[in-house]
């Protein structure tokens, strides 16, 4: 057997490639988007958010190619949402005093966010599992919060702040030729793929050696390391003072992590039965967050998120963490 540093080596490269894999893509994506004249709006929360949410996506594809190891895709969908609201929102807030410029269209998404982490609940709720019927029902509720969201994009007017921030950052964007951009989203592709069969096997090998479930497993190491790219995005948005862009990029990949991150693996390989803990800590941990979540944005500080509100989300992560570690240790 291995020792654990050729592991977190193992886990330390397969996260330098999927952050790398993700520029690649991220990039490739939003130059289509700019070359083919999509909404910015559309853009930035569908098309950036399903770029960065590839290395999740990548990540529970092969823990669903693995044999029995699709509860780790389950933990990283779970965990990765409550790493964006607790530690990148609250990291971001201590670091930087986040303003809402247009309140009523992050309303709207935020309201989407909410709806996205129900048809996941009920299905986990129904039965304790998730079986390909419910990855179909999970897809098509993507498809659905994607019409929604076609719908609000289109009642936003040209100039209010959040399509502004999304169209002053594309316009950054590079026209470059198709084939250019074919070339760089398969380089991304292609580099995110090695980066999570080189992440998940560092993972596995740390989650056999220590006596972690594969659930725990997906829940730290892997569902805060494929949120880097979710990082990167949002503190260079906020540098540039875009932070709408911040926050809407976080409310659209925790969109794609409830209906596509945790239905592609499902698809692959079922879950026939949950982790008894998935529910009342983890799906219940989310959803506490994302109340707070929202209680920060429109309520506490009114428009802003501030360092004392950033103090409070991080807390709320790292009494999560503590959480884990205790049910683990106890266990």
């Amino acid at each position: 057997m291995q020792s654990f540093a050729i592991y977190m080596i193992e886990v330390l490269v397969g996260l330098g490639f999927l952050v790398i894999g993700s520029h690649f893509f991220i990039e490739a994506t939003a130059n289509t988007a700019l070359k083919y004249k999509i909404s910015p709006l559309i853009t930035g929360l569908i098309i950036v958010g399903f770029a960065t949410s590839a290395p999740e996506i990548f990540v529970g594809i092969e823990a669903a190619l693995l044999d029995d190891r699709v509860n780790i895709a389950v933990g990283n969908a779970i965990g990765s949402n409550i790493a964006n609201i607790g530690l990148i929102v609250g990291l971001t807030g201590l670091i930087f005093t986040i303003k809402i410029n247009s309140e009523g269209t992050l309303k709207k998404l935020y309201g989407l966010m909410c709806f996205a982490m129900l048809p996941p609940f009920l299905l986990m709720y129904h039965e304790n599992n998730l079986d390909q019927p419910d990855a179909i029902i999970l897809l098509l509720s993507l498809l659905i919060s994607f019409y929604f969201l076609i719908g609000i994009a289109k009642k936003i007017p040209s100039n209010d702040p959040v399509n502004n921030q999304f169209s002053g950052e594309l316009s950054e964007a590079t026209n470059k030729s198709a084939m250019n951009l074919m070339s760089k989203m398969i380089i991304g592709l292609t580099v995110l793929l090695f980066g999570a069969w080189m992440l998940l096997y560092g993972a596995v090998g740390i989650a056999e050696k220590f006596g972690m479930s594969d659930l725990v497993i997906g829940l730290t190491i892997v569902a805060i390391g494929t949120s880097l790219p979710e990082v990167a995005t949002s503190i260079m948005s906020l540098i540039k003072k875009k932070y709408d862009i911040a926050l809407g990029n976080i409310i659209g990949s925790n969109m794609f992590n409830m209906l596509a991150v945790l239905a592609i693996p499902v698809l692959i390989t079922p879950v026939d039965l949950l982790d008894p803990y998935t529910i009342r800590r983890d799906f219940a941990s989310m959803l506490i967050l994302t109340l707070v979540f929202g209680l920060v944005l429109f309520y506490f500080s009114k428009n802003k998120v501030t360092r004392f509100e950033g103090i409070i989300l991080l807390l709320l992560f790292a009494l999560y963490q503590f959480a884990i570690y205790n049910d683990t240790v106890g266990a």
